[in-house]
């Protein structure tokens, strides 16, 4: 699969990442199953053999399981540690946690920053994460504690790179000017079906200050892969009905899948969009793997954001 630079950093990830928030197959750890397990293992390994070398992970998924789940791949899997990069998420916390009355929240404290990744550092088995990343923006956020949990993680060799994700420009700004390393990657929700980033300025900071945007939820949940069909009660049939058209038509003019027809999209934006692939049937994941291998004209590409968009541009 091509690959990518990630940010101002030295670290090249393939062009698609693979998300691990699907891989023990429910939120709740003790529905974790040993089949639930193998599906996990098999959709790690499909993705790993399929060309993916970024793995995306956050300790709120299935409370930790997930990443564990990972771990035991990677210790299945010879050299497999190598060849990967790791990045994952920490700052939401469930309700509960640590006393019956608290609620589930966000927790930028420097404490807590240290503590998740130490957590996700023994669950997935491995000394250090390459690319961590705040989850969602913490209204309580003071700049300078989170710089400096960062500057701990880094000093200690346990964290290389360091991001943010869901951010708004504004919260990207406050953060990188607390903080001595650059924030190299912004995980937001895109897709042709959400295309907000587009407008609210966040992909054009990305060009500006060379932030790699990762693009969670690039399938709409699987709707642009043709897999969920849109409901005549929905008020945007007949938009998402026009797009199903396209996607079909350079689908079969490309000779490849819609999803691939759908992350090329993103792909082709100047930004460097990273999407991350989340399903976890094997043949989905080696078909989404088309996506990285080639690239939409302009005008394949505006095609897509008029049906997307409903109207003509003005």
């Amino acid at each position: 699969m091509k690959t990518i630079k990630l940010g101002k950093s030295s670290l090249a990830s393939s062009a698609l990442a693979y998300g691990c928030w699907r891989v023990a197959g429910t939120w709740d750890p003790d529905q974790v199953t040993p089949e639930r397990r193998a599906v996990g293992h098999a959709a790690v390994i499909a993705a790993y053999e399929a060309g993916y070398t970024l793995f995306d992970h956050a300790d709120i998924y299935c409370l930790g399981e997930a990443e564990s789940i990972f771990g035991e791949v990677l210790r299945e899997v010879s050299g497999m540690r190598e060849n990967i990069l790791l990045a994952c998420k920490c700052g939401i916390r469930r309700a509960g946690e640590p006393d019956a009355q608290a609620p589930y929240r966000y927790d930028f404290s420097a404490d807590h920053i240290v503590a998740a990744c130490e957590g996700s550092l023994k669950r997935l088995g491995v000394e250090t994460i390459d690319l961590y990343l705040l989850h969602r923006p913490d209204f309580l956020c003071e700049p300078a504690e989170v710089a400096r949990a960062f500057g701990q993680l880094k000093a200690a060799g346990k964290v290389r790179e360091f991001g943010v994700s869901n951010f708004r420009p504004s919260q990207w700004a406050m953060l990188q000017q607390a903080c001595p390393m650059p924030l190299i990657v912004n995980q937001i929700e895109l897709s042709l079906l959400h295309s907000e980033p587009f407008h609210d300025g966040t992909l054009d900071q990305c060009v500006t200050e060379g932030i790699t945007p990762m693009a969670w939820s690039p399938l709409a949940a699987g709707v642009l892969a043709g897999r969920i069909g849109t409901s005549m009660s929905d008020p945007k049939h007949a938009q998402k009905a026009k797009l199903d058209d396209v996607l079909g038509i350079l689908s079969r003019e490309r000779g490849v899948s819609r999803s691939a027809i759908a992350l090329a999209w993103l792909r082709r934006h100047p930004s460097g969009v990273l999407p991350v692939v989340g399903s976890t049937n094997p043949d989905r994941i080696r078909e989404a793997a088309q996506g990285a291998e080639f690239e939409l004209t302009r005008e394949e590409w505006y095609r897509l954001m008029e049906a997307a968009s409903g109207q003509r541009l003005p």
